[in-house]
């Protein structure tokens, strides 16, 4: 997912709509997914509904951020990065508060990959949204993008630069300097500080959806009166 296209790429790996081959959901049998799905909770971590770990646990799911850096290899730049990982009741309203913080003018980026018939996505952007209209819009559909795995958004101020995004595996991911606000608020949702521990996309995983997430999209899709830019 490459949101701030203008400026860089997104360092992390790119979502994948099902399970990779030679991997632990390879070697289960239909009831052991199903029950494998069913799990919400590990520990005190709550998942939503968009994303599930690997059969194996390789990486257990955790409330924190790491920092980093990107090295964009066009401009050699570095560009700083906070990536988060908040339980379900938190994470929603963590990244509302995360974009007050981009300013009153923003751009969006509305990432899709429903009925993508191999990995990859389309990306949808639309310049300069006053931010009371964009958070209206968020609020009305919060359902689908904390539970769908086929939805993400990013929302960027490029005169800064700076972007929060909310990707299709529920992690947030902040680019751009400084980032020291970004941080204070983390820390007030209780989502805290860990520079060693790992996410979901390092590991397996598998990502769900439904028709009804689909249809819901196309809704916000024109809710925000957004174009497509394959």
């Amino acid at each position: 997912m490459a949101f701030l296209e203008r400026f860089f790429e997104n360092p992390f790996d790119e979502p994948s709509s099902v399970a990779q081959p030679n991997n632990s959901f390879e070697t289960v049998n239909q009831k052991q997914l199903e029950a494998h799905m069913k799990v919400n909770t590990y520990d005190s971590f709550e998942l939503t509904d968009a994303v599930r770990p690997a059969m194996d646990l390789k990486v257990k799911p955790v409330q924190g951020y790491r920092n980093d850096v990107y090295m964009d290899e066009s401009t050699k730049s570095r560009v700083p990065v906070v990536m988060a990982a908040a339980s379900r009741t938190t994470l929603f309203p963590l990244f509302m508060d995360l974009i007050q913080r981009l300013g009153s003018v923003v751009d969006v980026v509305l990432e899709t990959s429903h009925e993508r018939k191999s990995n990859g996505h389309l990306d949808m952007y639309r310049e300069h949204i006053d931010m009371p209209v964009l958070t209206s819009a968020l609020w009305q559909f919060e359902d689908l993008l904390t539970n769908d795995g086929c939805t993400g958004i990013a929302i960027l101020n490029p005169r800064t630069p700076q972007e929060v995004q909310f990707d299709e595996h529920k992690l947030l991911i902040v680019y751009g300097s400084p980032l020291e606000h970004y941080e204070h608020v983390m820390e007030c949702h209780q989502v805290t500080h860990d520079d060693d521990m790992h996410f979901i996309t390092e590991a397996e995983h598998i990502h769900s959806s439904t028709d009804k997430y689909a249809q819901q999209f196309e809704q916000l899709r024109t809710c925000l009166g957004l174009d497509e830019n394959c």
